[in-house]
């Protein structure tokens, strides 16, 4: 058994890389093909199976189009006989706005700040040379 393993081996082995690389990339495609065989039929056919429901879909939306464009057929619905409108509000009530707990907002600075806001740092000064 372990001489038979060598010898798949030593006939998969790619040139310039490890040994054990070709057995690596044979197993790799086996695993691939055993999970497209065991892929169930159903999945195949969706793209024509897709098509035709969206045909149908287009079907139905066109009849119902159809419907609601027959002659005779007003826009709006008719009202019930018996339908009351509701009471209208003499006034509007007026209603205080809540107090805010939000601190106020600071004025705007009288002038405007020039150049950059970032803090200065005193570095220390190197001897020039005289």
């Amino acid at each position: 058994m372990a001489d038979t393993l060598h010898g798949l081996i030593d006939r998969l082995a790619i040139p310039g890389l490890p040994s054990w690389v070709g057995l690596v990339i044979l197993l790799a495609i086996g695993i691939s093909v055993l999970a497209f065989l065991a892929m169930p039929y159903s999945v195949f056919g969706v793209k024509s199976r897709l098509e035709a429901i969206e045909a149908e879909l287009a079907d139905l939306r066109a009849e119902i189009r159809a419907l609601v464009r027959q002659p005779g057929a007003s826009a709006r619905a008719p009202v019930e006989e018996d339908y009351v409108a509701p009471p209208r509000r003499a006034e509007p009530r007026i209603v205080a706005p809540e107090p805010s707990l939000a601190p106020p907002v600071p004025p705007l600075a009288a002038r405007p700040l020039r150049g950059r806001n970032e803090p200065r740092f005193d570095r220390p000064k190197a001897d020039r040379g005289a």
